[in-house]
């Protein structure tokens, strides 16, 4: 996230090590940026969801939070909910633009949230 100007070998240490630091305080930024789209991604799923019952969406929702990228089987052995459940959730959520499938493919797909 912040870049390989740390990483050089070259030059005096201060000034690897200033790098370094740099680096590290770039890479907390976008990571902070990162949490904080999360947490409102979060936040308006769980208003869309509302309308959804079973403990389902709820359960899909925190594991997108948790993981980049999620399949339905890993939805399914995370959740505790039936492939079909997971199926027909994540099918609702990508419908409502909350996710979207990145891997383009019928079989062996991926969600990762949609901001």
């Amino acid at each position: 996230m912040g870049g390989a100007g740390g990483l050089r070998a070259g030059g005096p240490t201060a000034d690897r090590l200033a790098r370094w630091l740099e680096g590290m305080e770039a890479a907390c930024l976008t990571a902070m940026r990162h949490l904080d789209d999360i947490e409102a991604w979060y936040a308006r799923a769980e208003t869309e969801m509302t309308a959804l019952s079973g403990k389902t969406p709820r359960a899909l929702g925190a594991v997108l939070t948790e993981w980049p990228l999620v399949s339905a089987p890993m939805a399914e052995a995370l959740t505790g909910a039936s492939r079909a459940a997971v199926q027909r959730n994540l099918a609702w959520m990508e419908a409502h633009g909350l996710i979207r499938e990145v891997t383009g493919q019928g079989r062996y797909r991926m969600w990762r949230v949609a901001n």
